[in-house]
C-alpha cells in the first residue's frame, strides 16, 4: 500500500508541475484549487507516513504514530472541506447565487480539526494488517459524509443551471469518492482513502483545470476575434465613405482630410490583434477615432469622457470597447434618431479590490420589455454559449467570453437601466498591469 500512496504522491506532483507552471489568473476558484493541490500533497505524505506506521507499531513509538495520525485525519478533513469550497464556488460562478452553507462547512472544519486533534486514537492489530480505529477514525467517514452530502445538495438544487461539463465533474468526483469510502469502510485494511480522494482531484484537473483546454478555449475566442475583425460592418464603412463624398462636394477643405484620417486610424487600430491585452489608453484612441466618425454622421450625436488618468498604462482585452458602444447606438440611441450622448468613464472599483471600472452610459430608448432578461441569462452563462459569428447579440457574447478568458470569471460585463433613461454597461476589469497579462 505504501507503493500506491508514493504513487499517488508522484502523479499529483506532476499535475501540481504544470497547472503551477501554466501561469493561471488568481482568481477565487483557480485560488481554491491551489490550495486543494498543496493540502492533497500534504495529505498524502502524512498518509504514507501512517501506513508504514501503523503497520510498525512494535518498532514505531506510539507517540510519533498517534501525532502523524492526527495530522492525516485533519488533513483529510481539510481536503474535504477544499473539496466542498472548489465545488461551491464552481456553482456559484454558474449560477450567480451566493454560498449559504460557508459559514456551516467552517463551524465544522474547526470542530473537526479540534477534534483529529484531542480525539482519542486506537489501532486494530489483525492478520491481513493494521488500521487505525474507534472514534478518531470515524471522524474521517463522518466527515467525508457531511461535505460529500453539502456538495450534493448544490449539485441537485442548481443541476438545470450548471453546464454540462461541470455537472459531469461534479457528479464524477462525488461517485469516485463515495465508491471509495464504502470501499475503505467494507474492507478497513486497504487503507485507499488516498487514492479516492487523489481520483476526485484528477476529476476536476482533467475536466476543468487542465490548461489545455484553457489554451484551446482561449484559442477559439481568438479566432472568432480575428473574424470579427476582418469583417467590420461593411453599412459602417460604405455609410461612412458616403458621407466624406457629400462633404467633398460641398466643402473642398479640412473636415474631408480630418474624416479620412479617423476611418484610417479607426481601422490601422482595429486589426491589431497580434496582442490579445492593451493599455486603456490605445482602446481609447480606437473608440475615439469610431465616435468621431459617428458623430460627424449624426450630428446630434455626443461623446463624453471620464477617464482617471492614472488608468492609462492598464492592459486591457483587446477590441471591447468598441462593440459596447456600437450596441448601445444600434439599440439605444438608434431609435431615438441617434439624438442624444454617450459618456463613457474609467475608474477605480469602489467595492472590488485591484480593479476598474468601466461604463459604457448612453441616454437611449432603453431595454425593450424582457430584452434585458434575456441577456442578463446570456452573460451569466456565457460559457454555454457556442461561438457566434452573426446575430446581434455576438458583441457582447465575444466580449464578455474573452473578459472571462483572459481575466478571471470574477470579472466580466453586466447591465443595468438608467433612472432617467437609456442603458449603462459595466465592464469590471483587472487593476494591476501584471494581473491582466
Amino acid at each position: 500500500m505504501l507503493r500506491m500512496e508514493i504513487a499517488l504522491f508522484l502523479i499529483l506532483a506532476f499535475v501540481a508541475f504544470v497547472y503551477f507552471s501554466a501561469g493561471r489568473k488568481h482568481t477565487t476558484l483557480h485560488k481554491t484549487f491551489s490550495l486543494l493541490l498543496i493540502a492533497m500533497l500534504v495529505h498524502l505524505a502524512f498518509d504514507g507516513a501512517t501506513i508504514y506506521t501503523v503497520n510498525h507499531l512494535d518498532t514505531v513509538p506510539l507517540v510519533w504514530n498517534d501525532l502523524l495520525h492526527r495530522f492525516f485525519i485533519g488533513t483529510m478533513v481539510l481536503v474535504v472541506y477544499l473539496f466542498y469550497q472548489y465545488i461551491a464556488i464552481l456553482v456559484e460562478e454558474e449560477t450567480g447565487k451566493p454560498r449559504r452553507l460557508d459559514l456551516a462547512a467552517k463551524i465544522y472544519l474547526a470542530a473537526a480539526e479540534l477534534g483529529a486533534m484531542l480525539l482519542p486514537v486506537h489501532y486494530a492489530v489483525t492478520e491481513q494488517g493494521n488500521y487505525s480505529d474507534g472514534i478518531h477514525a470515524s471522524l474521517c467517514y463522518v466527515s467525508v459524509a457531511f461535505y460529500l452530502l453539502l456538495c450534493a445538495g448544490l449539485l441537485l438544487r442548481n443541476w438545470t443551471q450548471i453546464h454540462r461539463k461541470q455537472k459531469f465533474a461534479i457528479g464524477a468526483a462525488l461517485v469516485i469518492e463515495i465508491c471509495g469510502a464504502i470501499l475503505q469502510g467494507l474492507h478497513h485494511t486497504w487503507l485507499i482513502s488516498g487514492m479516492g480522494l487523489t481520483l476526485m482531484t484528477l476529476a476536476f484537473y482533467l475536466t476543468l483545470e487542465n490548461p489545455d483546454i484553457l489554451r484551446a478555449e482561449l484559442t477559439e475566442q481568438k479566432m472568432s476575434m480575428l473574424y470579427l475583425k476582418s469583417q467590420v460592418n461593411p453599412h459602417f464603412l460604405y455609410n461612412t465613405l458616403d458621407t466624406i463624398r457629400i462633404q467633398a462636394q460641398l466643402n473642398d477643405d479640412k473636415p474631408v482630410a480630418d474624416l479620412l484620417m479617423r476611418l484610417v486610424d479607426f481601422f490601422r487600430l482595429s486589426v491589431k490583434v497580434d496582442r490579445q491585452m492593451v493599455a486603456l489608453d490605445d482602446e481609447l484612441e480606437l473608440l475615439e477615432a469610431y465616435m468621431e466618425l459617428m458623430c460627424y454622421r449624426y450630428p446630434e450625436l455626443r461623446c463624453e469622457y471620464d477617464i482617471d488618468p492614472d488608468l492609462g498604462g492598464v492592459l486591457v482585452p483587446n477590441f471591447i470597447l468598441q462593440p459596447i458602444v456600437e450596441n448601445s447606438l444600434l439599440h439605444g440611441l438608434k431609435n431615438k434618431g441617434y439624438r442624444g450622448q454617450v459618456q463613457i468613464t474609467a475608474q477605480k472599483s469602489n467595492r472590488h479590490k485591484n480593479r476598474m471600472e468601466i461604463q459604457v452610459i448612453d441616454t437611449g430608448s432603453g431595454f425593450a420589455e424582457g430584452k434585458k432578461e434575456a441577456i442578463d441569462q446570456m452573460l451569466l452563462h456565457y460559457a454555454r454559449q457556442a461561438p457566434k459569428l452573426e446575430g446581434n447579440s455576438i458583441g457582447i457574447l465575444n466580449v464578455q467570453k474573452r473578459i472571462k478568458l483572459l481575466c478571471g470569471r470574477d470579472c466580466g460585463l453586466w447591465y443595468t437601466e438608467n433612472p432617467a433613461g437609456g442603458v449603462t454597461a459595466h465592464l469590471l476589469l483587472p487593476l494591476n498591469e501584471e494581473e491582466g497579462t
